[in-house]
Formats: C-alpha cells, structure tokens, sequence
C-alpha cells in the first residue's frame, strides 16, 4: 500500500505527460503481482467498491471530527479524500502491525458488506500515515484525479513491455484485474491473451489541424472530404456466435460506453468494427453537442432520455467486416465497403457521413462557410485517398478544418477551488455579459491560462473578493472595477440553467483583459445575435 500511495503522490505534482508514464512504469516494474495489477485498474478506473460510497466516509469523519470544523476544511481543501486524510484522528499506530497491501484491501472490501465496510476502513485509516489515508480513501472511492486516463495507462504498459499500445489496446477488454495474465505476456512469461476472448478497441486514427501553408503543398484531388459532426468519436463492434450477439461502444480513449446507448445496438450490422461519431438524430436531422451532452457519462438512462435524444451513428469507416481486416486498404475501398454494409441495414440509426464534392481549396472554403448554417457541423475532415487506416495521428494522411471559435468579452463574477494540484488555487470562474445594468453568468472556464496567469487570477479573487457561499468567492464586478476575460468558445446554446438564458460550449480563457473596463464587454444581445446566425 505505501509503494502505491507513493505513486499517486507523485502522479498527483507531476504535470508532465512523460514523467507521469515513467513513474507508472517504475512501479510496475518493481511492484509484485497482484499489487500492480490492481494499481492498474485503479487508475484506468476499472474498479467498483460497492462497500465504500462518499457519503459513508463522511458520516465515518463526523463520528470522530466535529462537523462544523470538518465542513470548514473541506470548503477549504476542496477535496473529500484529503480533507479526511489529514483531519483524521488517528486512534493507535500501526507501527508493530504487518505492511498493508494494495491486494489485501482490494481483495478484502469486495468481499466485505456494507455494513463492515466502513469498520474495515476506519481500521486502516487509523493504521497509516497522511499519505497512505489519502491513496486508500482515492483507491476506494474511484476518485484518483491523478491526470492519468487509461489509454495513458497502457501506453505505459507499452512502455513497460516494449509491445506496441496497439498490440495491448486489441487484448485490453478481453482482461480483467489483476491482469495476470496480462502482465505475465507483457513480460514473456506466458501466452497472449486471446483477442477473441472479447470486442476490442482499436485504436483510433487522428487528424492533424491544418495550417494554412498546408494548402501551399497538398492537392485537392488527393483528398476526400466529409464533414466534422458535432459529436462525440467511438467506435462499434458487433460479432454474432450462434443465438449469441455481443455488442460494444467504444469511445476515443477506449472506454466501454455501451450501457449508456442501448438506443443504438440494433442499428449495427453484425461482425463488423465501424468509426463514426455518435449524435442525437431525430427524424434523420442531426442535432448539436447539446442534446447529445444530456446522454454522456450516464449509467442509467431514463425512458426520457431515450425518447426525446435518441442517437445514431454517423459512420466513416470500417475497420473489420466478417473478420477481416480493413485497416490497411487504401480509404476508398474501406469506404465502398461501408456504403455496401450501411446500405444493406438499412437502419436509421446507422447513417453514412456524406462526402463532400470539391474540386479546389477555394471551392471547399466557400462550402465550409456556409456549413455555419448547420450547428451540428464543426468544420471539414480531409483524408488522403491512399490512406491506410494507422492508430494514432500520422502525419500528411488526415487534417481537420474546424470553424474559428466564437470570441466575447466577458466580466469574471464567481471563483472556485480547483481539485488536485490545483486545490489551493481558484482556478474555476464564472463570467458573465452584461444585460441591461447588471451582470448575468453565460459560463464557467477553468483552462486555457498558463500556470503564471492561474497564480495572477488567483491573486485578483483573494484581493477582490466581495461575498463567500461555501467554497465559492464572488468577486467584485463592476462597471469601473473587476475583470474582463476573453473567452473562447465553440457554440451557444438556449440554457435554462443561466440567469441570461445562454450557455457556452467548450469555454476556455482566451486572453486575460486587463486593458478593458468591465463597462467593455460584450452585452447579451450580442451573444443572442451569434445564436440566431449559428
């Protein structure tokens, strides 16, 4: 348990990517087994500990930390697992007891009830250190916020092993934790894996963003042209065996979201792998990011949901059909033989993104342009027609041609706590335009500033802070006084939720203003405007 304690410490402070995957490979390769196996799962998220929820931990704290002083660190540190890690009153040491193990709690708590689940826990808490209170308490509660996804997580074991990511991502989802006896081929002590064991991911293929002098080298009659949905990327594998059919949703990253769109597993055709982006159709009209955003992330969907967002796959390619590979044909056969397969299920559902006909870059601008009339459209994809399908993001194949963001002035009005290592900063702003002489919230950003600025910002909440609501600070924001962030954002949408009836998509700080008066930003009808021309 310390070894793994220690690594998420580290995870924890350490921002870059490489660093991140060197401690991980560290500790796979010094951590026995079933421990790391079980690290493993829990930072690709692959554990679920009925016994332990949030709301035990906090009524096992307040038996032994007085609620008020509790609630006042928690508004605080701005996170469970460290508040409790370091408010917690130990009642003995643990220094005479045996090491405690990752598998040995893992192991434990899923066959524990929950009724012994929090004795277990308060038993551990009291037996170790700050550092070991706060893994155990993230390793249980599935909450690492430690900046590692789980496609992170088996680049490292790539990294690890030295098998290519693919070769690991096509095995992943027929494995479970520990990983055994994934690990023990990893490191040539056994077999592989059987991919047939279960649908797999493959790894998807990128695009770069192209440049301007892009267009300076590359000829139209080399692409093919489709349009860039506003939706999300996954992938879909049907295999029928016998009465038996088994169905899988990818997302990009490779996490398993079938459970949330059961709406669309009979559009699939059987024994096939098809990319697309996953939208919310109704009666064949696609609609925006926002209808889809209410079906995201959601392990029970409600009759409502399926009635009023029903999705459909937007598909624009096909990697597998009947058990063959596709992937290293050149993009116009993968593409006839999707046409055939989508043609012949015959689903609504299930639709083929359409291609673009062009014949120059100046022709392509003008369609692009006027694709702003559809919001479900973020721009163009280009592929090179002799284009293999190859996972990750190669250069000179495929280029996306997204619309520019949408830019207002806005005046920040609330300030909240970041999480992790950005717990001690307010990190997280709500902004707001102007409506009539008073303000009304449009956003929340929490990215787009450089470490520099977040401490600048940070600095301007502490030194201007006119009310507190828990953890939340409201800043000063008058028309003389406050401070007016540029925000960047993809698209607007109607929002019951905000005062000002609108809402961003994908807002980020674009540059931080402070050459404007609050009097200066932008007023809602301005926005009202961009949402009639969107």
């Amino acid at each position: 348990m310390k070894a793994f304690a220690t690594l998420l410490d580290r995870l924890s402070y350490e921002p870059r990517r490489n660093e991140k995957l060197r401690h991980i490979v560290r500790y796979l390769r010094e951590a026995p087994d079933p421990d790391r196996g079980y690290a493993l799962a829990a930072l690709c998220g692959a554990l679920d500990i009925p016994a332990v929820k949030p709301a035990m931990l906090r009524a096992l704290v307040a038996e032994r930390v007085d609620p008020v002083l509790f609630g006042l660190s928690y508004d605080f540190v701005g996170d469970l697992s460290e508040t409790i890690a370091l408010i917690w009153p130990a009642q003995f040491t643990g220094s005479n007891n045996a090491p405690l193990h990752l598998a040995e709690v893992i192991s434990t708590l899923l066959s524990a009830s929950r009724r012994e689940g929090p004795q277990l826990i308060a038993r551990w808490l009291d037996d170790l250190d700050e550092t070991g209170r706060w893994a155990l308490l993230k390793l249980v509660t599935g909450a690492l916020r430690v900046g590692v996804s789980a496609l992170l997580a088996r680049q490292a074991l790539a990294e690890f092993s030295g098998h290519p990511v693919e070769e690991i991502e096509e095995v992943w989802h027929g494995v479970e934790p520990p990983y055994t006896d994934l690990l023990a081929w990893l490191e040539g002590r056994g077999p592989r894996p059987d991919p047939s064991a279960a649908l797999t991911f493959r790894s998807p293929m990128l695009a770069h963003p192209i440049e301007d002098e892009d267009f300076e080298t590359l000829q139209p009659a080399d692409f093919h042209a489709e349009w860039k949905w506003d939706g999300i990327r996954i992938q879909a594998a049907t295999r029928r065996n016998g009465l038996a059919r088994d169905v899988r949703l990818f997302s990009r990253s490779g996490d398993d979201i079938t459970t949330s769109f059961p709406d669309l597993i009979e559009a699939l055709p059987e024994n096939a792998v098809i990319d697309g982006e996953l939208v919310v159709a109704r009666d064949a009209l696609i609609a925006t990011f926002s209808d889809l955003q209410q079906r995201l992330n959601r392990k029970v969907v409600s009759a409502a949901m399926l009635r009023d967002s029903p999705v459909a796959l937007m598909a624009y390619d096909l990697l597998q059909v009947e058990g063959e590979d596709l992937r290293p044909l050149p993009l116009p056969q993968r593409l006839a033989r999707l046409e055939a397969l989508v043609a012949a299920k015959a689903h609504p559902r299930l639709m083929l993104s359409p291609a673009v006909p062009f014949e120059s870059w100046e022709a392509l601008a003008e369609k692009r342009a006027q694709s702003a009339e559809n919001a479900a459209i973020e721009g163009v994809m280009l592929k090179r027609l002799d284009s293999p399908y190859l996972a990750g993001r190669p250069k000179g194949f495929w280029y996306k041609w997204k619309r520019d963001p949408m830019i207002a002035d806005c005046v920040m009005m609330y300030a909240q706590r970041g999480h992790g290592k950005r717990s001690s900063y307010y990190s997280d702003f709500t902004f707001g335009v102007w409506e009539g002489e008073k303000l009304v919230p449009v956003g929340k950003a929490y990215f787009g500033f450089t470490d520099e600025e977040l401490k600048g910002l940070d600095r301007f909440v502490r030194q201007n802070t006119i009310n507190r609501f828990g953890p939340v600070r409201e800043v000063v924001h008058e028309p003389q006084s406050g401070l007016v962030l540029e925000i960047a954002f993809e698209g607007l949408q109607e929002s019951t939720r905000h005062r000002s009836g609108l809402a961003m998509r994908f807002p980020r700080i674009h540059r931080i203003r402070t050459d404007k008066k609050p009097a200066e930003a932008d007023r809602i009808e301005t926005l009202r405007s961009l949402l009639r021309s969107g």
